[in-house]
């Protein structure tokens, strides 16, 4: 039998699934895979049952329906005062996971160099080794994960074709600030490199913190190539609807990539998420309280295992320190948390380049119920674990 691909031996399987199947197998409350426990707004459920209804069953047009990436561009106008033509600037694609397979490819060469923050979402290595690139890590700084310009310069200094910005973070829920974005703008300019975001969580950012659209920044659009989902934002993980923006030379390019990856995006959930597109601003402003309210109860929780922790800024991860519990590596503290807590989180060292082997990730986009069941489960097993 002949040999699989080579690139195959330099990542494994995603450690986020992986630990779901874990939390199935023993029962765990999964706070590892971010997907929410409670429904979409009522609005879109409506518009689902319509659809199916519809003439919404064969392909729609490849790199979107029209009137979905009608109210997507006015949508993204609205928040961003970016004037996007949604026949120039958007593909329509299955989840931001395919959005940045298909800017990655669309942006670099085999062989190119791209920049990544550690710790990072665990696709982004990942989507470089099967582009064909090869990652420059830059670490951030802990506690509040900021840009060493220093390292980043150095970075930049290995001429990249590209730098992926996670914005709001995954995996600290850090939140970029206008100042360091247009340091990385600055930079990209310098040495001629795209700027590739990801920023499903854009709406999910918490007092104090503004979400700063990049590609709005002046001089950032030409270069900016933006991925997003409506997964977060509107509770439909599942519905695996995503986007790439891009100036329209770049999008041109990227329909190519998208077409021969998956052909189109389901035509009847992209009818059912106009619905979405389209609910006012109360909507956002109303989510930001709900995961306001979400990060507060968890967070006293945590408190009360006596252990540290990141305070996210946006998004909905914590990063939990293990390195008391006595465990040789987070790997082992985060199944320990599965089989004896009973509650499922991801090793932190799966999302840092840099050796670090004592941070467990959770979410907390669950109900209050499941969140406080969660965090009274945690605090027993910790407890238990410290008692000896």
């Amino acid at each position: 039998m002949p040999d699989t691909s080579t690139r195959l031996t330099n990542f494994s399987e995603s450690v986020i699934r992986g630990m779901t199947r874990m939390a199935n197998q023993h029962g765990a409350i999964n706070l590892s895979q971010g997907f929410p426990d409670f429904g979409p707004p009522e609005e879109l459920l409506v518009a689902l049952e319509r659809a199916t209804r519809g003439d919404f069953h064969q392909y729609s047009v490849t790199w979107g329906a029209p009137r979905f990436r009608a109210a997507l561009a006015a949508k993204i106008s609205r928040f961003s005062g970016l004037a996007l033509d949604p026949d120039e600037h958007l593909v329509v694609t299955c989840g931001s996971t395919e959005a940045m397979m298909v800017a990655m490819m669309t942006a670099c060469n085999p062989g190119d160099k791209v920049i990544v923050f550690s710790p990072f979402y665990e696709n982004y290595a990942a989507d470089a080794i099967l582009s064909g690139a090869q990652p420059i890590f830059v670490p951030l700084m802990p506690p509040d994960f900021g840009i060493s310009m220093e390292e980043l310069v150095k970075a930049f200094q290995q001429k990249p074709k590209a730098i992926i910005v996670c914005n709001p973070s995954n995996p600290t829920g850090k939140v970029f600030t206008r100042e360091e974005l247009l340091q990385i703008l600055r930079l990209a300019e310098e040495h001629d490199a795209f700027v590739i975001t990801d920023e499903p969580y854009e709406h999910i950012v918490y007092a104090g913190h503004e979400h700063v659209h990049f590609a709005a920044l002046p001089g950032a659009f030409e270069r900016t190539i933006t991925c997003n989902s409506l997964s977060k934002t509107y509770s439909i993980t599942g519905w695996r609807l995503g986007y790439v923006q891009a100036s329209a030379p770049v999008i041109r390019q990227a329909r190519k990539v998208h077409d021969f990856l998956t052909v189109g995006a389901a035509a009847p959930l992209q009818e059912a998420a106009i619905a979405g597109l389209e609910l006012p601003d109360s909507y956002y402003e109303g989510l930001r309280d709900l995961y306001s309210l979400k990060r507060e109860v968890f967070l006293k929780l945590l408190r009360d295992t006596g252990l540290t922790y990141t305070e996210p800024q946006g998004a909905y991860y914590v990063m939990l320190d293990v390195s008391e519990l006595g465990f040789a590596d987070d790997t082992s503290a985060a199944g320990w948390m599965v089989t004896e807590a009973g509650v499922a989180g991801v090793p932190g060292s799966s999302f840092f380049r840099e050796p670090t082997k004592q941070m467990v990730r959770f979410h907390f986009a669950k109900s209050e119920a499941t969140l406080r069941e969660a965090g009274a489960r945690l605090v027993d097993g910790i407890s238990r674990r410290l008692r000896g």
